[in-house]
Order: structure tokens, then sequence, then C-alpha cells
């Protein structure tokens, strides 16, 4: 396993993170049940396994199972003896968390309120990194920010956190942070996969140069790149897709990228899904790949991309046939820069 920097700051995180939203999904959950179903037993192995494989990055969210998933992480590092240190956990604040009008959203009640609940569920005094979980078009941006910087100096929580923003508002957020002294984002958890690259047009560029630690969602595209899709794949009857299709993706092209990755692996004697992570691995913005499971076979599955390292003309070809579709101002930025390179200026 390895470890990198997340972000800026000075903690390191595996490669892999452990993503937890199938552990819970009761009949009491809502749709979250058609995620995953573990239950404690299930979850205890499948955290255990993670960590033997040198995992030490667990994030989950308040709304995973209305709380269930963060009550079963919890009781699951208890079960297993885990030292709070060893761990870097990280949760999540915006969903709807009840039936009233202050029940969800960014608000600094509703943060204040969610933290105190995930604490409590977690059986934990502090939270690594917490995270906003989406965009809140009512909260102004000043009063999530000062709410989150508080949490960080009474120590409930060390790092925060966003999850799909668009590029304008984390910018806006980083620049308020900085000007008010208010404790910054971090980090982006951000949907990624091969078959999804349109963070790649305006958030990556945004991320390296505020040196934002990338933790990506759904890299299998919520198991379309799984093996069970795609040209020479058998139907597919046990995937989540069948009643939760999500994320969207765009089926010609992902198809034409599962029929490239499985040349390459069954080249290399590998699953489909390995080589997606080992692709999304292989990129230099991409600081931790958030993976979920339903057992511990499908989790060592996944685990094994770490030691996939695909090859230049591998990683050139899947660029290639997952390529984006040129946007404006993309190609007009590419045009209008070809000639400014970091060398020297030579007169014609």
């Amino acid at each position: 396993m390895k470890y990198k920097q997340l972000g800026r700051t000075g903690l390191y995180v595996s490669e892999i993170c452990l993503g937890t939203m199938t552990f819970g999904g009761n009949e009491d959950a809502g749709f979250w049940k058609a995620i995953g179903q573990l239950r404690q037993a299930e979850v205890d192995a499948i955290i255990g396994r993670a960590l033997e494989a040198g995992v030490n990055f667990i994030d989950t969210a308040d709304v995973y199972s209305m709380g269930q998933s963060e009550r079963l992480v919890g009781q699951a590092l208890k079960n297993l003896g885990v030292k709070r240190s060893d761990i870097v956990l990280a949760t999540k604040v915006f969903g709807e968390m009840g039936t009233g009008p202050n029940d969800r959203g960014a608000s600094r009640g509703h943060i204040m309120d969610g933290v105190k609940a995930s604490l409590e569920r977690l059986g934990t005094d502090h939270i690594d990194l917490y995270q906003i979980h989406g965009n809140d078009t009512i909260t102004p941006i000043d009063e999530t920010l000062r709410a989150l910087d508080d949490l960080v100096s009474q120590g409930l929580v060390r790092y925060v956190g966003v999850s799909n923003w668009a590029a304008w508002k984390i910018a806006k957020a980083l620049g308020v942070s900085e000007t008010k002294g208010y404790a910054r984002f971090e980090t982006l958890q951000a949907y990624y996969s091969i078959a999804g690259r349109d963070l790649e047009r305006e958030l990556v560029p945004l991320m390296n140069e505020e040196k934002l630690g990338l933790m990506v969602w759904s890299p299998l595209a919520g198991g379309y790149l799984s093996g069970k899709y795609g040209p020479g794949a058998e139907k597919a009857n046990d995937s989540r897709r069948l009643s939760f299709d999500f994320p969207p993706v765009n089926v010609d092209r992902a198809d034409a990228c599962i029929a490239v990755m499985r040349e390459i692996g069954d080249a290399r004697g590998v699953s489909v899904a390995r080589v997606a992570l080992a692709w999304l691995l292989g990129k230099p913005h991409v600081t931790s790949v958030i993976i979920g499971a339903k057992n511990t076979a499908q989790l060592d599955d996944n685990l094994a991309a770490i030691t996939l390292e695909l090859s230049a003309d591998e990683m050139t070809r899947l660029d290639a046939v997952s390529a984006l579709p040129a946007e404006y101002p993309g190609w007009m930025l590419e045009r209008q820069n070809r000639n400014r390179v970091p060398e020297p200026f030579r007169a014609r």
C-alpha cells in the first residue's frame, strides 16, 4: 500500500480509501437498502481485511443508511481493537436527516447538529476529515466556512473538505477562507472514472493550482465498470445498477473503454475492475480511490489494483479511448497556448 499526502496537509492516507455506502441498508433506510445491507459481522470482516491490506482511510457519511453506516463503522473499530490514531476517519454532512426544514443543508445549525450526531454514532471525540456533502444554494459560503472553522478550533474536526461542488464555488470558498483566516477546504471528493472524466475540465486544474487532495467516489461508475457490463460480459443479475442506475453513464463511450480494458485485463490475467482502478491510481492528481464492497472477495479484487502497474502504452490506449470530446473554452485555450511553453523565447 502506498500513502499519499492529503492535499497540502501533513496527513498521509492510503491510496485506497474504504467506502461504507454498503453498510447498513435495512428496511428503514429507504433506497439505501439497494446499495448494500451489510450487518455488523460482515462490516467487521471487511474493515478488518482492509486494515490488514494497509488501508488507513475510511470514508462514511451521516446520510448513508440514515446513520447506520456511521454506527457500524464506529462499532467495528471498537470490535477490532483499532487504535484511533491509526485511522483517518472521514464523514460528511449535508444530506436530509429528518423531516424538518432545517434537517439538511450546509447551514451553521445543521452542521453543528450534524457533527454532534456523527461523533456519537462513530463513538469518537473527533473527526479527521469533515466534508460538506453537496452544494447548498441557500446558505452563504461565509456561514458554512465559519461553522467549519469553529469545529476545527474546538478540536471536534481536524481538517475540512467538500464534495460535489463546482470549481468556481470551491475557488470562491478558498478565497474567503484565506481572507478571513478560516480553516480551508483541503480535499475534494468527486466522481471520477475512466467512463466519466468530466472533472478534468475545470476541477483538476483547480486542484493542481490550490493543492487540494482528490478523493474519488464511484471509481467503477456505479458498477458499470465491474466487468458485468459491456462487450464480452454476460448479463448482470446482481448489480445495484439494476435498481439504482447511478451515476449517469454514456453507454457507448463506456463500452468502448470496457472493450480495451478487457483486452488488457485478459492479457494480464486480471479483472476489468482492477484495470479501471489501476488507471485511476496512475493519475497524479488522484490522492485516494474510494472502494466499496459487499463481501471480502470483491474487496480483495479491488485492493489488488495497487499491485497492477499499467505500462505507458496501456495508459496511452486507455487515455485515448476515454478522452473527453473537445469543449469550449478548452479547445480555444489549447489553441492559443500552443506556442506558450516554459522555455526561453526564440525570435523568429
